[in-house]
């Protein structure tokens, strides 16, 4: 007999059958469609794979629908969390080092590059705030990355497992640059990952495999995106991922192995951007801008010279250090953040990475007993491949962390919830 939507439970969910999961998403509020909608367009891009489609400001209309959806959505209740508190401290830290900054028009011109963030943040974790929610959401979030990974997973096979200079490119957008595409991938492949194991008791074993395309081939484009940085990242995050077992003489040799084929899949030319790192001019470069931008955190150690003042400043006072054509960010997160916003942006900047880290490895909820751990340190995994791969790129401001910030927080309140309900709290 067909289950109507109210009747659909978790269970049902986790089976991974497409016709309850459809039935239950059109159930939900129109908040909850207008997040999706959201998720969907930032991640998809289906608006820039189809010009057709593209007449209107779509992920902007997602979220203006979120935002007005909440009013008429009565199961939506502010959320709590030490998060919240950093995420508006960075903000108003952004805004004074804007009113300072060296060159105010420019800070002031890029302002929504974080502020939006911090809306998108708010509208995810008060909205998807039940397990079910969480759950539907968590599927577009991987769906999408998967359909990404797959298809230029699918391109690198084809032409050979060839390198190339521009790597692999992603849809229009914050993945199109190879680099960026790397560190989505570094962030998808450890939930992707957690996510097939921990519905493998309640999925057939060809659901499981088809969900374990997903990390298998996000590592294959980490591999082929041609990031340096992202390819040390992986390896990291394998290392952390098998720190306690690694030298059980089966790890080590399965580790080795892992290794050895991750090596063996290198283009040759890839191999030599390694052989050659810190020699290349495109080394030096960067070497130069994490240098002065020390010495700009150094001179500036409030407010940093300005949000977003980074090259404006380098090409005044800095300009015998530039190598390459133009100065470009600093690629580096903490240079930038340190530039951007001082110590004191540093310091919250840093702090969120540590709370993060934190609530994830303190995960526990009821009816998760035993993937708790795995969901906390996959969900950290992918936290350390930002940081790692963030070293070598200027990703402060894409949406890595803050999305990933949303959904460790509106993780840890819909099961917390979602448990007190169980339990018959109020």
């Amino acid at each position: 007999m067909r289950k109507k939507a109210k009747e659909i439970s978790e269970e049902d969910l986790y089976s991974l059958n497409i016709g309850m999961n459809w039935r239950y998403f059109k159930s939900e509020s129109f908040a909850f469609w207008m997040i999706c909608m959201y998720l969907f367009f930032e991640y998809v891009r289906p608006q820039s794979i189809y010009p057709i489609i593209d007449f209107l400001p779509w992920t902007q209309l997602s979220i203006i629908g979120a935002l007005l959806g909440c009013f008429a959505d009565r199961t939506v209740r502010w959320v709590s969390s030490s998060v919240n508190v950093l995420l508006i401290l960075f903000l108003i830290t952004i805004l004074l080092s804007s009113a300072f900054a060296y060159f105010p028009s420019v800070s002031f011109g890029k302002l929504e590059n974080y502020y939006l963030w911090v809306i998108i943040y708010f509208l995810i974790i008060n909205i998807v705030n039940t397990r079910k929610r969480f759950f539907i959401f968590l599927c577009i979030f991987l769906v999408a990355s998967f359909k990404i990974s797959l298809s230029l997973a699918i391109s690198w096979a084809m032409r050979g497992f060839s390198f190339t200079t521009w790597g692999l490119s992603g849809p229009p957008g914050f993945f199109q640059n190879s680099g960026e595409l790397a560190i989505q991938m570094l962030v998808f492949w450890p939930i992707a990952w957690a996510f097939a194991h921990s519905l493998k008791p309640h999925i057939t074993k060809t659901w499981y495999w088809l969900l374990m395309l997903m990390p298998i081939t996000a590592i294959m484009v980490i591999l082929g995106a041609s990031s340096r940085g992202a390819q040390l990242a992986l390896i990291v995050q394998l290392v952390v991922m098998n720190y306690r077992t690694v030298f059980k003489p089966k790890v080590l040799i399965s580790c080795g192995i892992a290794l050895v084929l991750l090596w063996t899949f290198l283009p040759e030319e890839q191999k030599d951007r390694f052989r050659t790192m810190g020699e290349d001019r495109t080394s030096q470069q960067r070497i130069l801008y994490w240098e002065n931008g020390l010495e700009m955190i150094k001179e500036h150690p409030v407010l940093g010279v300005g949000y977003f003042n980074f090259v404006p400043y380098f090409s005044r006072y800095y300009a015998d250090d530039i190598l390459l054509h133009r100065a470009e960010l600093p690629h580096n997160i903490i240079i930038q953040v340190g530039t951007d916003t001082g110590v004191i942006g540093l310091a919250i900047f840093l702090a969120l990475l540590l709370i993060a880290f934190r609530k994830a490895q303190r995960f526990r909820a009821v009816g998760c007993e035993n993937n708790q751990k795995l969901i906390g340190a996959c969900a950290n995994l992918s936290l350390i491949g930002f940081f790692v791969a963030g070293q070598f790129v200027t990703v402060t401001y894409y949406p890595f962390l803050w999305i990933h910030l949303a959904l460790l927080v509106s993780m840890r309140n819909s099961f917390m919830e979602d448990s007190k309900r169980k339990k018959g709290r109020p």
